[in-house]
C-alpha cells in the first residue's frame, strides 16, 4: 500500500512541475496557453506525458527509496544520545522511538513539503548498530554520517 501511494504521489509531483512549467513560459510570451499550439500533437501529446509520468511514478519507488546497514558498535543506552545529536544536527527531529527503534522526520515544514512528505527515516536496531530505511539519497548521507560519527579512531581501518 505504501508503495502505491508513493507513486500516486510521485505522478501528482510531475504532473504539478509540467504544469507550473508551462504556466511559467506562458506567461513569459515563450508559449500560446493552448494545448493544440503547445505540443506537437496537442491534447494527444498530454495523454502520452501522462503515461510517461505513470510509468516513471510506478517505477521511481524502487529506485528512490532504500534499506541499508549502520554498522554502530555498542549498547543503545550509549550511543542513542549520539544518533539523536547528530540527526538533529542534520536537520531531523525524533518523531518515535519503540523500544531501540527510532524514527525521524525533518524539523522544517517546508522541507517535509519539498519532499511531499516522504522524509520519514527509520532506524531499526539490529545487533551490530541499525537498519535504515528512507529517500535513497538521504539515507546514503545519514548512514555515512552515523557510521563515522561512531567510528572507533584508535582503530586501523586497514588492519581488517
Amino acid at each position: 500500500m505504501k508503495y502505491l501511494i508513493r507513486s500516486v504521489k510521485y505522478f501528482i509531483w510531475f504532473a504539478l512541475i509540467l504544469t507550473i512549467t508551462m504556466v511559467i513560459m506562458s506567461l513569459l510570451g515563450l508559449v500560446e496557453l493552448n494545448l493544440d499550439s503547445m505540443f506537437k500533437d496537442g491534447v494527444k501529446s498530454v495523454w502520452q506525458i501522462a503515461a510517461l509520468f505513470l510509468v516513471l511514478a510506478f517505477v521511481y519507488p524502487v529506485s528512490g527509496f532504500m534499506k541499508k546497514d549502520v554498522l554502530i558498535p555498542g549498547e543503545y543506552q550509549d550511543i542513542r544520545d549520539g544518533v539523536i545529536k547528530i540527526m538533529e544536527s542534520k536537520g531531523y527531529m525524533l518523531e518515535t522511538e519503540e523500544g531501540e527503534n527510532m524514527t525521524f522526520r525533518f524539523r522544517s515544514w517546508a522541507m517535509r513539503a519539498f519532499k511531499m512528505f516522504e522524509d520519514r527515516i527509520t532506524l531499526t536496531r539490529t545487533p551490530r548498530g541499525f537498519h535504515a530505511e528512507g529517500l535513497r539519497r538521504i539515507v546514503v548521507r545519514i548512514v555515512g554520517t552515523l557510521e563515522y560519527a561512531f567510528m572507533d579512531k584508535g582503530q586501523d581501518v586497514y588492519s581488517k
